[in-house]
């Protein structure tokens, strides 16, 4: 069977569409023999139907592992050159109270961008000072609700957020530790190591500018300069980059040494991880080794003693370990110049995932409830919402016989998809469900209609029934049974 010109290029045509390929799925996938998937001992068509669909799961063995696993590999690659590493976990990838809980308890710190991310990392027990916060607008009620509760560092990331800091600092009583976030000039996606445009961007200051700034910190007395942080961008596979812009933030780092202690360099994240067969992310101890030669040998080549190294992965732990579980709702073939694609409309979408309609994001899909052995077609997943752009998965192959009624699960929506998801349409978002061990234990509850319309100030007391779902009909008559 020839590939489906429609087909993009890195797409090849599978031997099977119903192979689930190693790297795309969390570590616990399998398929029962009567071909249901299988995840942390849990099916998806029982899951589906206690939990409704669309349905988050995250598999929290793989989780766990993941984190536990990247941080040992950083802290001995490290611990080889003769210093030491922190680990915080980018909440803004998933955070709920109980991944938070599962990052701590691996070891990790956590780093936080919001007053609502603090929130829920306190809820769920966190130290305070196990705590970065981040943000290039944070509000002076969000500064001074991290200097009172004591958080970690707080990472500075504009002139007038030095003044803020330490007032905040200073009504409370504290030295607030802080580090400052500067542009090394390198875009990670590009390698284009040389375009100083990159810093024509809302975070950070330049360079140019961290001397000057970093003074002005230290003339406070309430804050602790503890280092500079960068952040070259996101889904990074290979070393390149972070060698550039490592060379660059430790040239500055060393000329800082002569003003006073810099005892710590945090080197951001990013961490890529693979969303089909055509990516090919940099294995985590490849990479900690890497990363860890770079800062040695640049060290070496400045005179200077290697700091404490600090990074902030967030999508290469949580990704991998979540899918998303829809049903499939209508299915339409269209003729395009003479090649067929396959519409396969879900009952989710851009409210789920918007990463396909922000950044053009590829995922992978495969069928959940079965398996089957008709010949592979070129589908387009589709959402239910009233955009022409509600893609999920804009190209893969699942069976051709895929129809109403089916369970369809896409890999890796772990990072960045609980965390964006959205009302629009008035669907409520998905329930979060965690799997381990064959049981199911709910991490966040699906909104409902009820929900949605509590905010609503013009609902009276007399309106209708509204504690339906908002997404899926788990109460009304099914497709029949395929």
């Amino acid at each position: 069977m020839a590939t489906n010109p429609l087909a993009p290029d890195w797409l090849c045509l599978p031997d099977d569409a119903n192979a689930l390929a190693d790297g795309l799925w969390p570590a616990t996938i399998d398929r029962t023999p009567q071909g249901q998937l299988l995840i942390g001992g849990c099916t998806a068509p029982a899951l589906a139907a206690e939990f409704g669909t669309p349905l988050y799961l995250v598999d929290e063995t793989d989780a766990r592992a993941r984190a536990a696993s990247l941080r040992a590999a950083f802290e001995a690659e490290f611990a080889r050159i003769g210093t030491s590493v922190h680990i915080y976990y980018a909440g803004k990838a998933f955070l709920s109270t109980e991944i938070a809980r599962w990052m701590l308890a691996e070891g990790l710190n956590i780093d936080v961008c919001s007053g609502g991310e603090l929130a829920v990392a306190l809820a769920a027990g966190s130290p305070p000072n196990r705590l970065g916060y981040h943000g290039n607008n944070k509000s002076l009620a969000e500064i001074d609700e991290a200097c009172r509760v004591g958080v970690g560092t707080i990472v500075i990331d504009s002139l007038v957020e030095i003044g803020r800091v330490a007032a905040a600092a200073a009504r409370h009583g504290i030295v607030q530790a802080v580090r400052l976030r500067v542009n090394s000039g390198v875009h990670a996606h590009t390698h284009a190591f040389l375009a100083t445009a990159h810093e024509d961007q809302k975070f950070g200051v330049t360079l140019d500018d961290a001397a000057a700034l970093v003074g002005l910190i230290r003339a406070e007395s309430s804050l602790g300069f503890r280092g500079l942080h960068c952040h070259i961008g996101s889904q990074i596979f290979g070393a390149d980059g972070f060698a550039e812009s490592a060379s660059r933030l430790l040239a500055v780092h060393a000329a800082l040494l002569a003003g006073g202690p810099v005892p710590e360099l945090n080197l951001g994240g990013g961490f890529g991880i693979a969303y089909t067969l055509a990516d090919t992310p940099t294995p985590i101890g490849e990479l900690a080794a890497s990363l860890a030669d770079i800062v040695a040998a640049q060290c070496s080549a400045l005179g200077i003693p290697v700091p404490v190294v600090a990074f902030e992965p967030g999508r290469c732990i949580i990704g991998p370990a979540g899918i998303t579980l829809y049903e499939v709702g209508t299915t339409k073939s269209v003729d395009v110049a003479g090649n067929p694609r396959l519409y396969v409309s879900v009952d989710g979408g851009m409210s789920d995932n918007v990463r396909p309609a922000l950044y053009g994001a590829d995922y992978t899909v495969r069928l959940a409830g079965r398996v089957s052995a008709a010949d592979p077609v070129l589908v387009r997943l589709a959402g239910k919402h009233c955009e022409s752009g509600d893609i999920v998965v804009d190209a893969d192959y699942l069976p051709g016989d895929v129809a109403p009624g089916d369970l369809v699960a896409v890999a890796a929506t772990g990072a960045y998809c609980w965390s964006l998801s959205n009302n629009y349409n008035f669907l409520g978002r998905p329930a979060v469900v965690a799997v381990a061990g064959g049981i199911p234990r709910m991490l966040v509850r699906g909104e409902t209609i009820a929900d949605l319309l509590a905010r609503d100030t013009g609902v009276s007391a007399s309106t209708g029934p509204t504690t339906g779902s908002t997404t899926g009909s788990t109460d009304l008559p099914k497709e029949p049974a395929r």
